[in-house]
């Protein structure tokens, strides 16, 4: 399929111009897409599911198969997929194409997790689009019933959601994370040119497995068996994944593109606001970037984004201007972000121990914190234990909480296994996240040695954004 060049604004809108009835429409779909949301969100949740893609393949025939009018580019691994998927699509639209971003979870609206050339899609566009989809929704549904199946998910229903949307854009390329592993993945029913893999490590395994290897294998699954052959782009993994993802990419006639062997992060300093890098691409080596995020994992992250996208134009060199630009505009809320100073608070969405790992090295790198108290809260079903470990040799204190998820690990049991990491005096226990932000602040003053005090909000992807909007960030 040829790429077409699209110059003209998205579906979603964005008219800076907008007229009162049109101010009014947004406002009425505003109040609308929010009930949608929370009607679809009574069905089985993300985390919830059968790891299957036949339910979703029913939607998407019916739908006319809407993922088969883009090209794509799809991502798995464990953490850094929304951050590398953002930098791909920013990368994409400064090339001058039109793109669709499927990203999960959400921070503030599930809308931000469908968008077009880099907005997300506007209420108006969202119910319009869950309008035309939800009759054969309701037509799958009644399928599945006929044969003593569970109606479909939430996060099958949006992604045919999504992809109804980008269809209808129409977008050039969609960036699409999966939502949880990738073999049976709803997003899987896309054929993507292009597979991305991040750091895999260990997540979600009751459902993905408990070694790497298994996780691995139902991961790889995203790689297709193409023509012209895809290409697999990966970070550099421990030995047992990267056999892995050598043998799926082999069986299935794909080229591997490998961080440490094809591409590489050849240099990188701390600069203002972020990192100057110099990567090695498929294409040459681009230098002196400015990417305004902290952490080492970040130009990881940028390296991947820009192999990815070389790969998918064919595997030449980019125009070192467009990657310059794209670049310095790249943003990743929630990741490493300060929303607030004197004292400085940063949240992170750091929410397994892998991600706490990468959190803790970006922070020694990029700040010189005197004093940090943690604000930690985590989801139930994650590694509280290893997640605390990581972060505990960073942190003076901690103040346990909990997000607004119900899936948020109770106070007292994540208060509990704090104590064991940190030991009693270092803990404390807020139930409202407001005042374990105020404890929390209160604690920082309570150092007398020169330098910074901060606090870092952690655990938790709910959380993060559960502090971001009580800092107006939202």
């Amino acid at each position: 399929m040829a790429l077409v060049s699209h110059r003209y604004g998205g579906a979603d809108g964005g008219n800076p111009g907008r007229s009162a009835a049109e101010i009014a429409a947004e406002k009425q779909a505003e109040s609308e897409a929010k009930a949608i949301y929370r009607d679809i969100l009574g069905r089985a949740p993300e985390h919830d599911f059968d790891p299957t893609i036949e339910r979703v393949k029913s939607l998407m025939s019916l739908l006319g198969d809407p993922q088969r009018s883009f090209r794509a580019i799809h991502l798995t691994g464990t953490n850094g997929k929304t951050s590398t998927a953002r930098m791909i699509e920013r990368l994409l639209r400064e090339l001058g194409l039109r793109t669709g971003r499927f990203t999960s979870p959400h921070l503030h609206s599930v809308r931000e997790r469908i968008a077009i050339d880099g907005e997300s899609i506007s209420a108006v566009r969202f119910v319009e689009v869950w309008r035309d989809v939800e009759p054969y929704v309701a037509m799958v549904d009644a399928e599945l019933a006929g044969r003593g199946e569970s109606q479909l998910s939430f996060f099958e229903v949006l992604t045919g959601l999504a992809f109804a949307a980008f269809a209808d854009a129409p977008v050039d390329v969609a960036v699409i994370e999966v939502g949880m592993g990738g073999e049976w993945d709803s997003t899987n029913v896309v054929d993507a040119e292009v597979a991305v893999v991040t750091p895999i490590s260990r997540d979600h395994e009751r459902w993905l497995g408990h070694t790497l290897a298994e996780i691995a294998t139902v991961k790889s699954g995203i790689i297709k068996a193409l023509d012209p052959p895809a290409v697999v782009v990966t970070a550099e993994q421990r030995e047992e994944v990267a056999t892995v993802i050598a043998d799926a990419a082999r069986s299935r006639g794909a080229r591997v593109v490998a961080e440490g062997y094809d591409i590489d992060v050849a240099e990188r300093t701390v600069a203002v606001g972020g990192q100057v890098i110099n990567l090695r691409g498929t294409g040459g080596l681009y230098t002196e970037i400015f990417l305004p995020l902290h952490g080492a994992h970040q130009a990881q992250n940028a390296l991947l984004a820009l192999a990815s996208v070389e790969a998918f134009l064919g595997g030449g060199a980019l125009d070192p201007a467009v990657v310059e630009v794209a670049f310095a505009e790249v943003d990743a809320p929630g990741r490493l972000e300060i929303v607030r100073r004197s004292p400085t608070v940063l949240v992170d969405a750091a929410h397994n121990p892998a991600g706490a790992e990468v959190l803790v090295a970006a922070l020694e790198e990029a700040f010189a914190f005197s004093r940090l108290v943690g604000v930690v809260g985590v989801m139930a079903d994650k590694d509280a234990e290893g997640i605390l470990s990581v972060l505990e040799p960073e942190l003076a204190e901690v103040v346990i909480t909990h997000s607004s998820s119900m899936r948020s690990m109770d106070v007292d049991d994540l208060a509990e296994i704090a104590r064991d990491v940190f030991g009693e005096d270092r803990v404390h226990v807020a139930e409202r996240l407001d005042d374990a932000l105020a404890l929390a602040v209160d604690l920082t003053e309570n150092d007398d040695r020169l330098g910074g005090t901060g606090v870092l909000v952690a655990g938790s992807v709910i959380l993060a954004a559960d502090a971001r909007a009580m800092f107006g960030r939202a």
